[in-house]
């Protein structure tokens, strides 16, 4: 996703900042740090907080530990030195009529050439004592001067008396001597900044002009001028986002004409048959969607969100049939190996009778011997990150399926979309995407919703419970058991947990769960297991040798055992939100009431808000909303999704109104 760049092009404000006066080499590298070198990244340094400064206390007024401003005449100042004059204190003593407020600052001796008994001077801090009332380190600024005046009158009340913007730092650079940098650098080049986009015009109605809002951005007369300043910069940065999203999409329908995949129900009609159960209504009307893209002019790109268990694997069977009834080969990549292992077992059970080849291709099992370039019929290739590898080759290609978008970059599924001529593009989650990130993450595909669970489901009761409770909870499990239903133990990590911290691994517990449910047999399976090992357990699991399956969130997706009705999650507040309601998402898959148990010590208030959240909603969409509020959406995401714009000022979490009226100005744009 490219990074927005919606600001003017003028020269002016492409300086370099070290060219700006007073900005030296050390303060330049200062900068630098902070990822500012021209002017133009200067004036977009968004502050982190305002301090409203405008409202004065006499010092009588002033309170304990509570940050203010006053102001009084300078009656008494001197400067202590002190161990061989290497420390040093300089101090005034400030009066107003209602109390003495003295100021002072450590070892740094040329703050006495600034002020002389006389100066009126007003000051903002945090009083550190009431006997005597007194201030370390104010931000101060001289209003009527004594002999000297060592003020720029430029900059007189940009610190107090005002609101006053608080910045990012780095090390060494000063508050007060960035705020005076931005605010000469402002006075200077603020002419220079323009409308982004002149021709949108009376469409910004309602927000301040960019220049405006710049200005506001840092010095603003209200505080509700921020927030407008903000606002109008976001829809800035979303706006150049939709503009290249939509011109993607339109390059795209420029470029490619759709390959005619629509298909002729020769087996998706004895498929749907052979299936033994109706599609829910949402599914028909998904595959009809679907249809109509993958028979239309230009390739289909399309996003099918459906809630862990609505039956997405079988609208995606449906839709890779009508490709290979119409003589295309289909590729369909998933996140894990044992994800692409059970795809791979379903597709074949239920495309044997129908005489569809279907393959395996991940890193550690091929089912093919060897890779022919053309194969004798339409075929259906499943596999992992392996089908994007060099090696891999698929003629036709009419169609890629992506499951589990959310385990993959952007470039990681268009690196198998070049591995044909333009294919159909279908992409699957089972983690429901917030509105905000379908607008922007996902805004060049077209969004089906799957919003209806099969019928005869039993339903998924969820429970919070702190270490204390394990006992109970795991004589719960054992009577589950003794029913013959199976159960999942998850733990966050495989071989080193953290005693101090609650935190378990699931190598350790192994060996004390196989006595606590003897004689019932327990399983392990773990990321670092070999693949055939897992498979082993996996095939054991889902055929009741093994009661009880110890494992780290390798199940996390695809994991299907309609037996199984028991999770207990220990320290459940180390996942996600998300990561956790596809954990849960293992259960509930036959006909017997199931049980989702999170036991955790929840520590913060943040840990107990998401708990709370599973323990009260089993709607996904809602879950993913929570999620994306309490942890944002890079974390939602995960280190590998990279195709998370790039954004100052816009905010994922809370912006939605501003996305949708970027996406409209956009489409007009475009």
């Amino acid at each position: 996703m490219p990074s927005p760049t919606p600001t003017p092009t003028l020269a002016a404000l492409d300086t370099p900042l070290r060219e700006l006066a007073g900005v030296g080499p050390e303060r330049g590298a200062q900068l630098a740090r902070l990822g500012l070198a021209t002017v133009r990244d200067l004036l977009l340094h968004a502050p982190r907080r305002y301090e409203d400064r405008r409202h004065l206390l006499t010092i009588r007024e002033l309170r304990l530990g509570e940050s203010a401003t006053t102001r009084g005449r300078i009656v008494a100042q001197g400067l202590k030195t002190f161990k061989a004059r290497t420390k040093s204190i300089f101090e005034f003593v400030l009066e107003d009529g209602t109390g003495r407020l003295t100021c002072r600052w450590w070892n740094l001796p040329f703050m006495e050439k600034f002020f002389d008994v006389g100066d009126e001077v007003m000051v903002f801090g945090k009083l550190k004592s009431l006997k005597p009332r007194l201030i370390d380190h104010p931000e101060t600024e001289v209003l009527e001067s004594g002999p000297e005046e060592s003020r720029d009158p430029t900059e007189l009340l940009i610190h107090l008396d005002r609101i006053a913007p608080m910045y990012p730092l780095t090390e060494g650079l000063p508050q007060r001597w960035l705020r005076g940098l931005v605010w000469r650098t402002l006075a200077r080049f603020g002419a220079d900044i323009t409308e982004p986009r002149p021709t949108l015009g009376a469409a910004m109605a309602g927000l301040p002009t960019r220049a405006e809002a710049v200005r506001w951005l840092h010095f603003p007369e209200e505080l509700q001028h921020a927030d407008q300043a903000r606002a109008r910069l976001a829809l800035d940065e979303f706006i150049e986002l939709q503009v290249a999203i939509q011109r993607r999409r339109k390059n795209l329908q420029a470029l490619a004409k759709g390959l005619p995949c629509g298909g002729d129900n020769r087996w998706i009609k004895p498929f749907l048959k052979q299936l033994g159960f109706e599609l829910t209504g949402a599914q028909t009307r998904v595959l009809r969607e679907l249809r109509q893209d993958m028979g239309g002019a230009f390739p289909m790109r399309r996003l099918v969100q459906g809630d862990v268990g609505s039956g997405k694997t079988v609208v995606a069977a449906c839709c890779a049939l009508m490709a290979l009834e119409s003589g295309f080969n289909v590729a369909l990549m998933a996140p894990t190996e044992i994800l692409a292992e059970q795809h791979y077992q379903t597709f074949t059970r239920w495309f044997r009778d129908l005489g569809v080849a279907v393959e395996l291709q991940t890193g550690s099992r091929k089912t093919a011997t060897e890779r022919p370039t053309t194969r004798p019929q339409p075929t259906l290739s499943v596999g992992t990150h392996a089908l994007i590898e060099g090696g891999f080759e698929l003629d036709r290609l009419g169609l890629v399926i992506i499951d589990e978008q959310h385990k993959f970059g952007v470039a990681q599924r268009e690196k198998l979309v070049r591995k044909g001529r333009y294919p159909h593009l279908l992409v699957m989650t089972a983690t429901p995407i917030p509105r905000t990130l379908g607008l922007t993450l996902y805004g060049d595909l077209d969004s089906s919703v799957i919003d209806e669970l099969p019928a005869g489901r039993g339903r998924v009761r969820t429970f919070v419970r702190g270490a204390a409770q394990l006992p109970k909870v795991l004589e719960f499990i054992r009577q589950k058991i003794e029913e013959g239903r199976q159960a999942y133990v998850v733990y966050p990590r495989v071989e080193e947990g953290d005693a101090a911290a609650g935190i378990k691994a699931v190598k350790q517990e192994w060996a004390r769960l196989q006595k606590t449910f003897a004689p019932h047999r327990v399983g392990l399976l773990h990321g670092r297991l070999r693949s055939e090992e897992k498979e082993l357990v996996m095939a054991d699991f889902r055929a009741n040798r093994l009661q009880v399956l110890l494992a780290t969130s390798v199940i996390e997706v695809g994991v299907d055992v309609a037996n199984a009705t028991v999770m207990l999650i220990e320290s459940a507040d180390q996942f996600g939100l998300a990561q956790l309601h596809q954990l849960r998402g293992r259960i509930g898959r036959g006909a017997h009431e199931s049980f989702c148990i999170l036991v955790a010590d929840q520590k913060t208030e943040e840990a107990k808000a998401r708990l709370k959240v599973m323990e009260t909603t089993n709607d996904g969409f809602e879950i993913a909303e929570a999620d994306m509020r309490l942890r944002g959406p890079g974390e939602l995401l995960g280190q590998q999704q990279s195709g998370m714009p790039s954004l100052k000022f816009g905010d994922l979490t809370k912006d939605r109104g501003l996305i949708e009226r970027a996406r409209s100005l956009a489409a007009g744009l475009v």
